[in-house]
């Protein structure tokens, strides 16, 4: 294979996974989150729950992470807050600004729910074959340096 043909089907495997990995992954956290419906937390609130275990953040930071409209994020903030899983607290130095915390109980929620999921996609697991397992194995890894790459290119 000439360096031509070597980029050409680079290009492709890129163009494949730009346009596969995305929707795959989504679909499969929405198949697992749909095996642990008796949680009593939605997918979209574990997200906050989980963007929020990082830190503080104002509701138009968490409506831009998870995109959705700042109203929508704001009544999603009020039924977690009445949950008691987040609380609202201001800025030390800036009274204008509100901060959504997760609170004990939004994190113990969370964890639940994880644990539900990492259950769920265990079980789904155990049923591929080994050279299945072993090749998700792979790209779990690529698919790990990758973000670390990503991460430490934006700086974060």
């Amino acid at each position: 294979m000439n360096r031509q043909d070597v980029k050409a089907a680079r290009g492709e495997q890129a163009d494949y996974i730009s346009s596969q990995l995305l929707s795959r992954a989504a679909v499969l956290v929405r198949l697992l989150v749909k095996q642990v419906r008796d949680s009593e937390v939605s997918r979209t609130e574990a997200a906050v729950l989980s963007i929020l275990s990082g830190g503080s953040r104002r509701v138009t930071e968490l409506a831009e992470l998870e995109g959705l409209a700042q109203p929508t994020m704001t009544l999603l903030v009020k039924r977690l807050e009445e949950n008691g899983w987040v609380r609202r607290g201001g800025l030390p130095g800036d009274g204008r600004v509100t901060l959504i915390s997760i609170t004990d109980t939004g994190r113990a929620v969370l964890g639940a729910f994880r644990a539900h999921l990492f259950a769920a996609l265990r079980a789904d697991l155990e049923e591929l074959s080994d050279e299945e397992l072993a090749t998700l194995s792979s790209a779990t890894e690529a698919l790990g340096s990758f973000v670390d790459a990503l991460q430490r290119r934006d700086g974060r």
